[in-house]
C-alpha cells in the first residue's frame, strides 16, 4: 500500500526519534491523523514551545524554562548539599524517592572516550566555578553504575578531593526484589563491602 507524501515524511521523522521504530512511528502517524487538526496542532505547538522556552539553568544545568530552576530556586533545599546526575531523567528518578532534600548537578552525559566524550563535553567546569562560588559540605556522584559512569565518578573524585569537598557515592547492589542467585559476582561484591549494620 503506498502511502502519501505528508503521512511517509511524519513516519520518516518520528522514526528518527529514540527507541521509535518504522512501524510504531507508522502507528503514531495514523493516530495523530485520527485524531485530527486541533490535537495535531497541540502537538506541533508542545513541540515548537519545549524547543523555543527550554533553556539550561544557569546554576545545577538541568533543563527550565525558569532561571534559576525551581529547585535551584527552593529555600527549603539544602544548599551545602550537591547530587551530581548525568542528565535530566536520573535527576527526575531521584526526585521520585522524596528521599533527598539537597540541591543537583547535571553533567548531560559520562565520559567515555570511545566515543569521544571527554571532560570538556560535560559540564564539570560549571560544577568546578559553582563550587568555587558557594562552597558546599558533600557532593554525591550519582552517575550509572557501568563503565562510563565508573570512570566519570573516580574522574571527580580526583577533581573535588583536593578543594576539601565530601565527596561520596550512591550505593549499589541487589535491588529490592531482586534473586541473588540471579545478580552477577560485581553487583553481589558491591553489596557486600557497602553493607550497613541493621
Amino acid at each position: 500500500m503506498s502511502v502519501a507524501d505528508p503521512i511517509a515524511r511524519l513516519v520518516k521523522e518520528l522514526a528518527r526519534l529514540p527507541g521509535i521504530g518504522e512501524k510504531t512511528a507508522q502507528r503514531l502517524a495514523f493516530h495523530i491523523l485520527k485524531a485530527g487538526a486541533g490535537y495535531a496542532g497541540e502537538l506541533a505547538g508542545a513541540i515548537t514551545g519545549v524547543v523555543r522556552d527550554v533553556r539550561l539553568c544557569s546554576s545545577c544545568q538541568t533543563l527550565t524554562d525558569k532561571d534559576p530552576c525551581a529547585l535551584c530556586a527552593d529555600p527549603r533545599r539544602d544548599a551545602r548539599t550537591i547530587c551530581v546526575v548525568e542528565g535530566v531523567p536520573d535527576l527526575v528518578a531521584v526526585e521520585r524517592t522524596h528521599e533527598y532534600r539537597g540541591r543537583y548537578h547535571v553533567l548531560h552525559g559520562a565520559l567515555s572516550p570511545l566515543d569521544g566524550v571527554g571532560p570538556s563535553e560535560l559540564k564539570i567546569r560549571e560544577l568546578l566555578l559553582r563550587l568555587e562560588q558557594s562552597p558546599v559540605d558533600e557532593v554525591i556522584v550519582a552517575t550509572n553504575p557501568d563503565v562510563e559512569g565508573e570512570a566519570t565518578a573516580l574522574y571527580l573524585t580526583k577533581l573535588l578531593k583536593p578543594l576539601g569537598v565530601k565527596v561520596t557515592r550512591i550505593a549499589q547492589g541487589v535491588p529490592m526484589g531482586g534473586d541473588l542467585e540471579y545478580a552477577d559476582q560485581v553487583t553481589l561484591a558491591r553489596a557486600l563491602s557497602g553493607r550497613r549494620e541493621l
